[in-house]
Parts: C-alpha cells; sequence; structure tokens
C-alpha cells in the first residue's frame, strides 16, 4: 500500500526519529520544519520519498485557523501527524486520533517507542477510509523531556498554514527531461591550487532562479582572484548521457543526442545572459566521444588493475524501460513495487552485470575523509554510507556436505546463543542447500521474495516470515547441530548474506524465533530484574558460554573470536555496509563498454588505440525483455572481427556517473588527443582547493569520484590522492512562501522573466545577498526591487563624478578602506551577503558627496565590479578607462585610514541605555568615566545613588550599576 504522511515538528527529537523510521518503512512523507537545515540529512538519505517543507508555527493564531486548513486539504494525505502545533480536538469527531494519554503513559523517545506510533499508525489506516490526523504535540513534554511542554500547542502560524496546504497538493511525478550541469572552475597562482564549483541537475525547461545560485558564488570569486593576480580556470560542462535522455527519446522519436545539444543551448543562452566568466573554450559534453574515450580509457584502466569483473546479482529489473532501477528508483504501492519513471511493473532479478571493486578502496575512503575540510554532514554520509564495522567472520559447516557458510557478526561474545542460520534467499547455497522435500516451499518463498523492496524485507514491524530449508549446520562454539533456514529479512549484499541468529539477544531473530518455535538461550546476563521473557541487545556477564562464563561482553568478544580462529573457524574482520558499484545499465544513451567476448566466453578489451568505441546511429531505442539493451539487436555492430578472430561486443553501456566521475580532469587539457590530460596541467592545477555543489550529490557522486581518482593515483596518473580538498554546500532558493519550487505547484520563476524586467546584475546581486551562500531561502520578489533600486542609485550617481582633486574627509576614507578590506574578506569566506552590506552603507557615504573624486568611485566600482559586472563595465569605460574593469588589479586598502580618532561610547544605567558621548580613541578608563558622569542626562541618574560597580568594555560601553 501507497502510504502519504505529513509530519510537523520534524527538525528535531521525537518529530525527527519519527519521519525516519517513516521513511525507513518506505513511507513517501512530508517533512515540516522551521529551519530546513535541520533535515538536510533526511532529505539527502531519502531523496526520492522525503519532501521537507518550510513551516514556523511560533506564532499564535486562531485555533480555527488551522483546522479549516487541515480539513480542506484531507483528502491530500493519508495521516497529518502533528508534533508541531495543528490541533482539531473534538471538532473533527470523523477524524481518527491516537488515544495522547496511553501515548504519554507508554512513548519513549526512541526505535521502540517510534515504532509504537507506526504500529498504530497502521491499525488507524484499517479502520476507516478517511485521512487521519494524530496529535502528538499536547504531549511533548512528557515525550521528550529536553524540549519542555508547548505553550502554545493549540495554536499555529497562517504562514504554517499556507505552507501546509501547499504540500498537500504537492505533486512528486518528475516531468521533462533532465540534464546535468557542470561548471567547475580553478584559481591558481604561482603557490596556490584550484578551486571548483559544481552545479545541480537540470530541468529541459531550461533553469530557474534557484539554478545561478552557485554559478553566481563562483563567477564572484573567480573573477576577484584574477583582479587578485591569480590564473583562473574557469570552464564549464554538461553531464549529458542517461536515462531520462533515452527515455524522452522512446516517447517522442527523436535522437536521444538531439534532444540533449538542444537542451545545452538553451541553458548555453541563459547562463551566458547572467554573464558568467566561463572559459568556453574549454566547454565539454559527457556524450561527446572526444569526451567519453577517455571514460572509456579509465575503464581499461581499472579492468587491467582487476577492478572490473562480472557477477550474478539480485536486482530490480522493469521490463518496459528495459533496465536495472536503483532502489531510490522503485516505489512501493499497493499493487506491488513500481518504477518511479512510469509507474511500471518491477521485479526482482538475477543478473549478469559488471562491477566495479569499489569495495577494495573502502578503508582509504573511509580513511581519506579525515584530511578533507568538508562538512561534517557530508563525511556522516559517506562514512555510513561505506559502513565500516569491525567484528567477526565465523565458519559454520553444513551437516551434511560440509558445505562452509561464513556470517560476519559485530557481537562474536553472543556466538553460544546461536540456535539456527538464516541465509537470504539469493544466497548461492540455497539450491544445494534445499532439500527435495522442502524445494517448492523454497522456490516459491524465493519467488515471493523478489517482489518486495528491501524496505519491505527489513521492516521491523512486519511479521517474520521465512522457509525452512530440510539442512542443518554446527555451531562451532557448542558442537550442537542448529537449523538452516531463508528468510527475507536477510540480505544478499549486506555483509555475507547469512547471518547467526542469536534471538535472546537480536530482536528481529527473537521474533523470527517465536513464529517458529525455535529455541532461545540468553548467553548475557540481564541488567534488569524481569524474569518474564525478553529479547536483551546490550552487553553484560556472559552465562551459558562454557569457559567463557563470567566475561563481559567486550573482553569476551576478543577472546571467543580468538578462540574460534585456533579452531580455524574464526577470524577478526572488518566488513563494509557499501557494495561493489554495479556498472551495467541496459540502455542505448550511454558509454559503451570496450570489452569483447571470444566464443569460449573469454573476456577482451579492446586495444586503447582503438578508443573510442562509438555508439552507433539507431532508429529503434526500445528496450528488450530479456535483459538486454537495444543495442543488442544490431547484430553489424555486436558480432564484428577483431584481431583476427570472431568477438561479440559488450552490449550494457555505463552508467550516468562515469562521465562525472573525472571531468575536472578533462578541464585542465579538454583539446588533448593523447591523454586524458597532460602531466604538466595535472601537476599545475590539482588538487582541486575548493568545491562548490549541492549535498543532493554526497554520496554516490563524490564517492564514485574519489574512488575513481585514488585508481587514477595508484596508476600514477594523477598527483593527489583525493581530488576535492574543501567542499561547500551551497543552500537552496525555495518558491515564494518556503516551499520548493516546482512545476506542479506553479511556483518556478523563470531567471529570463527577472533579467527582462529588472536586469542580470539585479538578480546576481540579490540572490547573493538573500543570506548566507550556504543557507537555504525563500525568493521574494519585493527583496530584488531594493537591489535593483541600489544599482539605479550607482548609475545616477556616476553622474557626479569629477577628475578635480577633491579633499574628502577621514571617516569617508575610513569606510572607503574598510569597504575594500570588508569586501576581501567576506569573498574570500564565501560571505557574499555581508559584502554586499558593506558596499550599501559604501554607497551612502558617496551619496552625501555632492560631487565625488574619481579615484574614489573606480575603487568603489571595481569592489562592485565582481558581483554586477555590466554595469560596472559600462561606467569603467565611461571614466575613460580602455582596459576591462575586470582585469584591473583589486585595490589595496591602507590600515592606516582604518584607524578612528575619535569613538562613540554608549552610556547604561543597570544595562539600559540613557546616553552616549564621543571620546577619543586613546582615551583613559578613568576619563570615560568622568566625562559619563557629567552628561546632564546621566546626572539624574547618579543623584544620591549609590554606585555598585562601574563596568566598562573597552571602545564600547560604560555600565553603571546603581
Amino acid at each position: 500500500m501507497s502510504i502519504t504522511i505529513c509530519i510537523t515538528g520534524t527538525s528535531r527529537g521525537i518529530g525527527k526519529a519519527l519521519a525516519r523510521e517513516c521513511l525507513l518503512q518506505g513511507y513517501r512523507v512530508f517533512t515540516c520544519a522551521r529551519n530546513l537545515s535541520q533535515i538536510n540529512d533526511l532529505e539527502n538519505e531519502f531523496p526520492k520519498h522525503c519532501i521537507p517543507i518550510k513551516m514556523d508555527v511560533t506564532n499564535e493564531q486562531s485555533v480555527q485557523e488551522s483546522k479549516t486548513a487541515i480539513l480542506r486539504h484531507t483528502s491530500c494525505i493519508d495521516i497529518l501527524v502533528n508534533n508541531a502545533a495543528i490541533h482539531t480536538g473534538d471538532a473533527v469527531p470523523e477524524l481518527s486520533a491516537i488515544n495522547t494519554q496511553e501515548l504519554t503513559d507508554s512513548f519513549e523517545v526512541n526505535t521502540t517507542g517510534v515504532l509504537r506510533v507506526i504500529k498504530m499508525l497502521h491499525s488507524l489506516l484499517k479502520k476507516s477510509k478517511h485521512p487521519k490526523i494524530v496529535n502528538i504535540s499536547s504531549i511533548m513534554g512528557s515525550i521528550a523531556q529536553v524540549v519542555g511542554p508547548r505553550n502554545y500547542a493549540y495554536s499555529v502560524s497562517k504562514a504554517a498554514l499556507n505552507m501546509l496546504t501547499k504540500i498537500l497538493d504537492h505533486n512528486l511525478t518528475p516531468e521533462g527531461f533532465l540534464v546535468f550541469c557542470m561548471h567547475p572552475g580553478w584559481v591558481r597562482t604561482d603557490m596556490g591550487g584550484p578551486h571548483a564549483p559544481y552545479s545541480p541537475e537540470q530541468s529541459a525547461q531550461g533553469l530557474h532562479v534557484g539554478h545561478p545560485l552557485g554559478y553566481t558564488a563562483t563567477d564572484i570569486y573567480c573573477r576577484y582572484f584574477r583582479m587578485k593576480g591569480y590564473n583562473v580556470l574557469h570552464p564549464i560542462g554538461w553531464d549529458s548521457f542517461g536515462l531520462p535522455a533515452e527515455t524522452y527519446a522512446i516517447q517522442t522519436g527523436t535522437h536521444p543526442r538531439v534532444t540533449s545539444e538542444k537542451n545545452i543551448q538553451t541553458f548555453r543562452s541563459q547562463i551566458e545572459s547572467l554573464g558568467f566568466s566561463y572559459d568556453w573554450d574549454r566547454e565539454i559534453a559527457t556524450h561527446t566521444s572526444e569526451y567519453y574515450q577517455w571514460t572509456q580509457w579509465i575503464f581499461l584502466q581499472l579492468y587491467k588493475k582487476n577492478l572490473v569483473y562480472q557477477a550474478d546479482i539480485p536486482v530490480w529489473y522493469c521490463d518496459q524501460l528495459g533496465t536495472v532501477l536503483a532502489n531510490e528508483e522503485v516505489i512501493l504501492t499497493d499493487k506491488g513495487p513500481r518504477s518511479e519513471r512510469g509507474n511500471h511493473p518491477v521485479s526482482r532479478r538475477l543478473l549478469t552485470q559488471w562491477m566495479l571493486r569499489i569495495t577494495e578502496y573502502a578503508e582509504r575512503l573511509t580513511q581519506g575523509l579525515s584530511s578533507l575540510d568538508w562538512p561534517d554532514s557530508i563525511k556522516s554520509m559517506q562514512r555510513n554510507w561505506i559502513g565500516r564495522k569491525e567484528g567477526a567472520s565465523i565458519t559454520f559447516y553444513s551437516e551434511k556436505d560440509s558445505h562452509p557458510i561464513e556470517v560476519f557478526t559485530t557481537r562474536p561474545d553472543t556466538v553460544f546463543g546461536t540456535t539456527y542460520l538464516v541465509l537470504a534467499p539469493e544466497h548461492p547455497l540455497v539450491s544445494s542447500l534445499t532439500t527435495s522435500t522442502e524445494k517448492k516451499q523454497v522456490e516459491i518463498y524465493i519467488h515471493n521474495t523478489s517482489l518486495k523492496s528491501d524496505i519491505e524485507r527489513t521492516d521491523l514491524l512486519k511479521e517474520k516470515t521465512g522457509v525452512f530449508t530440510g539442512s542443518y549446520a554446527r555451531n562451532p562454539a557448542t558442537e550442537k547441530i542448529i537449523p538452516i533456514w531463508i528468510a527475507d529479512y536477510v540480505l544478499y549484499h549486506y555483509g555475507t548474506g547469512a547471518i547467526m541468529a542469536v534471538p535472546a539477544h537480536d530482536e528481529r531473530d527473537w521474533d523470527f524465533a517465536r513464529v517458529y518455535n525455535i529455541p532461545i538461550i540468553p548467553v548475557i546476563k540481564t541488567t534488569t530484574n524481569n524474569n518474564s521473557p525478553t529479547v536483551y541487545t546490550g552487553e553484560g556477564t556472559l552465562i551459558n558460554s562454557q569457559q567463557f562464563d563470567g566475561y563481559h561482553s567486550q573482553e569476551a568478544r576478543k577472546a571467543i573470536t580468538t578462540w574460534l580462529s585456533k579452531k580455524k573457524a574464526g577470524k577478526w574482520s572488518v566488513q563494509y555496509k557499501m557494495r561493489d558499484w554495479v556498472f551495467s545499465r541496459q540502455r542505448y544513451w550511454g558509454e559503451p563498454i570496450p570489452l569483447m567476448f571470444d566464443n569460449n566466453e573469454n573476456i577482451i578489451p579492446l586495444s586503447e588505440k582503438d578508443l573510442p568505441l562509438t555508439l552507433p546511429e539507431i532508429e529503434n531505442y526500445q528496450p528488450s525483455h530479456n535483459g538486454l539493451s537495444p543495442l543488442a539487436s544490431i547484430h553489424e555492430w555486436v558480432h564484428i572481427h577483431y584481431q583476427g578472430q570472431s568477438v561479440r561486443r559488450e552490449t550494457h553501456t555505463m552508467p550516468q556517473w562515469a562521465g562525472s566521475c573525472w571531468y575536472y580532469l578533462r578541464f585542465l587539457d579538454p583539446h588533448n588527443k593523447e591523454s586524458l590530460a597532460c602531466k604538466e596541467a595535472i601537476q599545475y592545477w590539482m588538487p582541486v582547493d575548493l568545491y562548490v555543489g549541492g549535498s543532493e550529490h554526497a554520496v554516490l557522486h563524490l564517492l564514485y569520484a574519489r574512488f575513481w581518482h585514488m585508481v587514477l593515483y595508484d596508476l600514477n596518473i594523477v598527483n593527489t590522492e583525493e581530488p576535492f580538498q574543501r567542499l561547500v554546500n551551497q543552500g537552496m532558493i525555495l518558491g515564494e512562501g518556503g516551499v520548493k519550487m516546482s512545476k506542479s505547484l506553479g511556483n518556478v520563476i523563470n531567471p529570463d522573466t527577472v533579467i527582462a524586467d529588472y536586469g542580470a546584475d539585479s538578480l546576481r546581486m540579490y540572490e547573493m545577498f538573500m543570506g548566507p551562500l550556504q543557507s537555504e531561502k525563500p525568493w521574494d520578489t519585493k527583496g530584488i526591487h531594493g537591489i535593483a533600486r541600489f544599482l539605479d542609485r550607482v548609475w545616477q550617481k556616476s553622474y557626479h563624478v569629477t577628475k578635480e582633486d577633491i579633499c574628502t574627509s577621514a571617516d569617508f576614507q575610513r569606510i572607503l578602506h574598510y569597504t575594500i578590506q570588508k569586501v576581501e574578506h567576506d569573498i574570500e569566506t564565501l560571505s557574499f551577503n555581508t559584502a554586499i552590506s558593506q558596499l550599501m552603507i559604501c554607497l551612502n557615504t558617496f551619496l552625501e558627496l555632492e560631487t565625488i573624486p574619481q579615484d574614489a568611485w573606480e575603487i568603489f566600482l571595481l569592489l562592485l565590479s565582481p558581483f554586477a559586472p555590466h554595469i560596472c563595465e559600462e561606467l569603467w569605460e565611461r571614466l575613460g578607462n580602455n582596459q576591462s574593469i575586470s582585469k584591473h588589479k583589486w585595490p589595496v586598502y591602507d590600515a592606516q585610514k582604518l584607524k578612528k580618532d575619535t569613538e562613540i561610547i554608549v552610556i547604561q544605567i543597570n544595562g539600559k541605555r540613557r546616553a552616549h558621548i564621543t571620546v577619543s580613541t586613546d582615551v583613559s578608563n578613568a576619563t570615560i568615566e568622568q566625562q559619563a558622569r557629567s552628561q546632564k542626562r546621566i546626572i539624574p541618574y547618579l543623584e544620591n545613588k549609590q554606585i555598585k560597580k562601574i563596568i566598562v568594555v573597552p571602545h564600547k560601553i560604560i555600565n553603571f550599576v546603581i
């Protein structure tokens, strides 16, 4: 069943925990929070099912408004879980609700407690067809003590209600055709290194105003460093291979190359209108043979290094799309699993796929993170994705044929409590272990499992199912015979695909054992005095463990593993959650894999001199229904003579990630026909000093790029082990009202329209002025009016510039040189909003002058030019300058002129401001006190009063405590 849940108050605590668990169950979840940055991790972990919505409920409004808003839109969701401040009370009797008092008595802020709520949600869904509203905000104080009671638990702000009404109409169906746009740029001095921003995906309709945010930031950064004397490499390119283009081709009959290049032209036109200073001579596109020749070349190096292999693995396969789908591309519906694109039926299949041994680099990928200047959240996501775990590999042997069955466990201290083994239904040993009497049941179970997603299979709430294989194994610790089962809660691609089941100390094993009456033997003494049978997952003192009784869990893990090692039944081991990279796609629009097969199925790599292996021109892009790509139907392309023998070309193509794994290297030397980049260019520009990009690429793209770069480093092709030294995630520009821009909501703002109304410089500056680069911020058309007025004042004031020598005040010079210092610092720290604020302050200082000296005005234009290059170029030329302003040196501030002769000291009485005085910057505290006491407004406060204390904050405040 497809379920949509809206949860308010998801920024922390129980709301966030509940949202995470619902997402793990496969629900689509609208996560509402005041600060969306606090739920970035949920969106990154569940990009297809988590829809974050900005929602502030701290301002009290009418209860009736909240009821009306909810009732108006209840048909759009299955459940609204109110963890914030929307309350329906008894005025909505037709909506079911959880007994909040019962929840108060039983709830704990942990996984178990959250799962109880989800069980209640399940039960609510069964009671009636009406949408359900669950209120838990009124018991928040007892659920999460750190939060405390919510005084506004029965009210909600009007803005929050507006957000709610919009999200309940949110349409998640993706439309159009996607092209991935990337535009790294490098900044370099003879002593420095490169800089590389990265951009998010674009739609076929072109850019919306959220897309230029990162482009503008990096353009300002690069323009500034050029003016500082740096060598700047600021290129742009297009990641134009991929399934969306091929799907569009199937639907329209248009070649994907045609649609890709048409969309690239659209993006290029929009980008050029914004004045980004890209080096267009270095433009690349991953679908051109000039580029993917070197993608194929890197693949061959991976093959030679034994990092490429074939394996039969269970994958989601869609007949209609004719390709393998990733887990996040599959959605759960009441009709079974379906493809997200097109809503087609999908099922699990064992298909032969090309794999890359990324797990060979798992340890280095983990350790390398410590040397990178990346956001902690991104490094944490990569560490979690890699999933390094230390434990023990323990070998059990089947009783009949002595098949070794290897399991990995982080708790070898519980091995004496193992009462059965569980294999994943896809495990290769299942067929040989299954007896003839159990074969039919096992085959049925395997088929039913193939229709389930990983989320469904690992759902902690579902009733555990499994089938006995008919075989037994011997526990190497107890020497007892235990049964071997298969069950869908064990995944083949996780660990070894088999587990030792210890029902006394694992919740899933406990549930399974109780369903099938399997013995439960506790081997760790619990810390409670509860005599009722229950699962205990913690650590403690060992019992029922023979010679290890009395050991604590921590010391027992080492002692038992050492003991098993001596018996040749176990060893210390490190395992990773990350699996090898599936590198096959059954489609046309991708890089052909440069491998072939002879008549004996031996693999023959294509010679490097014969690269590129280009895509043939075909008319039919329709996928086959046998797991083969459209290329397989082109007999004359597949079957060829090569090096004196008949061979068959591989017809799978590479995934879209292949081209984006190494693009930054090709930008260094894009026209090189002899290598992907010459050694001199790599040595000069690498590593990348700064990479600006969205957090949506935190795991896959960045991880794959690091992997390929490490391989190239081992092959002595690049000079550094890591490609990107510093990473900055730009925030998101939301639509007006705080929701994501979406065609379905009708809130997408086209930059072409904004440029036509206000000019490109206004758009550039407004996006930088909205807030910190890393923060999310809602678009507000009123805000761009203010920026446009600022630029109008700059234009008008330029008519008052003179070449005559004009003596300006020390305060004027101080503000001008402070602005140089401030803007320089803020650009280097990517604090563009505060740089613009200082430019506005500086302009106000110019506005006070009737006539402006040209030398001072030129400094101001130089500071403004990275932000507003068009208007500054025009005004610069008007001043008589022949050379472009972008080629002029950045101004240097005079530290002496930053010094002030006087300063303002605020006078406070008991912390409240009552007056102020102007004093010399080098005045003593005693003089400040004397002048403060003599002020007419202060005398009445101090007269006949006992002064307890006098506090002086140097250069700022004097406070009399009376």
